[in-house]
C-alpha cells in the first residue's frame, strides 16, 4: 500500500508540474510578483499585494514560498469581501491575510508534503495535509506546484487562506469555557494589554481549573485590594511571543511576564506546564496562541532556591497576614503550594513528608477555607519540626 501511495503521489506531482506555464520552466525566472502577473490568473492577488504595500517586499531577495490563490479562488469569497479588504482603512487586515499565504524560505512541494504545518510570515501556522487526493493547505488544495521564481517558489491554491482575526480575549470568550479567566483578566486590568499587538502565548486555565482552587480563593483574588496579587498570578500564565507547543517543549523553561519561569515537559502521552496538563494546544489568535490547561498556575519561583525550612517559613510569613485579614482561601492556597513544592523536593525526609501528605488529604474533606488553612498550617508546623529533628540527628553523627 505504501508503494502504491508513493507512486500515486509521484504521478500527481508529475501531473501538476507538467501543467506549469512555460515561463515557470524558464532557466531565468522572474521574481514572484512578475511571475504571478505573467501567469494571467492572479489579477486579484496582484491588486491586493499592491493595496497592502507588499509588492516591493515580494520583489525583494527573499526567498519566499507563496501559496497563491487564483482569481477563481478569490471569487469564492462572500460577496463584497475583496472590495472591503482593498479599502485603505482595512489595510492591516489585508496585510494579515496576504502574509498568511507566505512562508519564509524556498519550500518545494516535496518538502511541503512532509510537513504537518508551516509558520507563515503572518506569525500564525497553516495546517498541511497530504493524502492520495493531493496536498492541502488548511482547506485549500494545491492545484499547481513548484512554480519557480528568482526569489522563491509559488504553489497555486484553489481557495483563499483566512487567518484568525480575533484577539486572545475574543477567542477565549468565543470558546465559552474561560469566563473566570476573563473576569480575572478584567479585574486585574490586563484586558487591554491582551488585546494589543503582542504576540503573546497564554496558558489558559478553564473554568473547571479555577474551580479546583480552595473555596473562596477566586472571590478573594477578584477583590480590588488584591488586584496586584491577581495580576501577578495571571502574568505567570503569559509568555511573550507566539510559542507553539513544539517550541515550548524545545525551549523550556519559559520566562513569563511575571518574571518567573514555567517548565513545559512531556510525561508519557501528556504535556505538562509545571503540574498543569495541556488539554488543547496551539489555539490560534490574531495576536498570539493559547494553550488550554486544566489547573491554575501559581508562581513559586521565590521558593525555588530556598531550603525546605525556608519554604515553610516563607509560606507562614505570607499566609498569616492574609488569614488575619480574613483572606482564608488565599492563605490556604499559599500553604497548599508550599506543601506541594516540599513533596516534590528530593531532600525532604519521609518524616517531614508524612504530615504534609496527611494535611493535604485532610484538606480535601474540609469545606471551610479557614479549616483548610489551619489543617495545612499544622502540617507545615509538623514538617518543620521533623526537619529540625532530622538536621539534629545528622549533626550528631558528625
Amino acid at each position: 500500500m505504501k508503494t502504491i501511495l508513493h507512486v500515486t503521489f509521484a504521478l500527481l506531482l508529475s501531473a501538476v508540474l507538467t501543467a506549469l506555464p512555460v515561463h515557470a520552466q524558464n532557466s531565468h525566472p522572474a521574481d514572484i510578483v512578475d511571475t504571478a502577473v505573467a501567469a494571467g490568473q492572479f489579477e486579484t492577488l496582484a491588486a491586493a499585494l499592491n493595496a497592502a504595500g507588499l509588492v516591493e517586499t515580494l520583489k525583494g531577495d527573499g526567498p519566499f514560498t507563496v501559496f497563491a490563490p487564483t482569481d477563481a479562488a478569490f471569487a469564492k469569497l462572500p460577496s463584497g469581501t475583496v472590495e472591503a479588504l482593498l479599502k485603505p482603512e482595512n489595510r492591516d487586515q489585508l496585510v494579515a491575510v496576504l502574509t498568511y499565504h507566505v512562508v519564509p524560505g524556498r519550500v518545494t512541494a516535496r518538502q511541503v508534503a512532509r510537513l504537518d504545518d508551516a509558520t507563515t510570515v503572518n506569525g500564525q501556522r497553516v495546517a498541511v495535509t497530504t493524502n492520495h487526493d493531493g496536498i492541502f493547505i488548511d482547506e485549500a488544495e494545491v492545484i499547481s506546484a513548484d512554480v519557480r521564481a528568482s526569489n522563491g517558489i509559488i504553489h497555486v491554491i484553489d481557495e483563499v487562506l483566512m487567518p484568525e482575526t480575533a484577539n486572545i480575549p475574543a477567542v477565549a470568550s468565543e470558546a465559552g469555557q474561560f469566563s473566570t479567566l476573563l473576569a480575572a483578566v478584567n479585574a486585574a486590568g490586563l484586558a487591554e494589554a491582551l488585546m494589543g499587538d503582542g504576540p503573546f502565548t497564554v496558558f489558559a486555565p478553564t473554568d473547571a481549573a479555577f474551580a479546583k482552587l480552595p473555596g473562596g480563593t477566586v472571590e478573594t483574588l477578584l477583590k480590588p485590594e488584591n488586584r496586584e496579587q491577581l495580576a501577578t498570578i495571571l502574568k505567570f500564565h503569559v509568555v511573550p511571543g507566539r510559542v507553539y507547543a513544539d517550541i515550548a517543549l524545545a525551549e523550556s523553561p519559559l520566562e513569563t511576564l511575571a518574571g518567573d519561569r514555567v517548565r513545559v515537559r512531556r510525561a508519557g502521552n501528556r504535556v505538562l506546564v509545571n503540574k498543569a496538563q495541556v488539554v488543547a494546544a496551539n489555539v490560534e489568535a490574531a495576536n498570539g496562541v493559547i494553550h488550554v490547561i486544566d489547573s491554575v498556575l501559581l508562581p513559586d519561583a521565590p521558593m525555588s532556591d530556598a531550603s525546605p525550612a525556608q519554604i515553610i517559613q516563607m509560606a507562614i510569613n505570607r499566609g498569616v497576614p492574609l488569614y488575619n485579614h480574613g483572606q482564608h482561601a488565599a492563605c490556604a492556597a499559599i500553604y497548599e503550594l508550599a506543601a506541594t513544592a516540599l513533596l516534590a523536593m528530593d531532600d525532604v525526609p519521609a518524616s517531614a513528608q508524612r504530615p504534609l501528605r496527611r494535611a493535604l488529604g485532610e484538606m480535601e474533606s474540609l469545606h471551610s477555607a479557614a479549616e483548610q488553612a489551619w489543617a495545612l498550617r499544622y502540617g507545615l508546623d509538623d514538617a518543620a519540626s521533623a526537619l529540625r529533628e532530622a538536621t539534629m540527628q545528622m549533626s550528631s553523627r558528625h
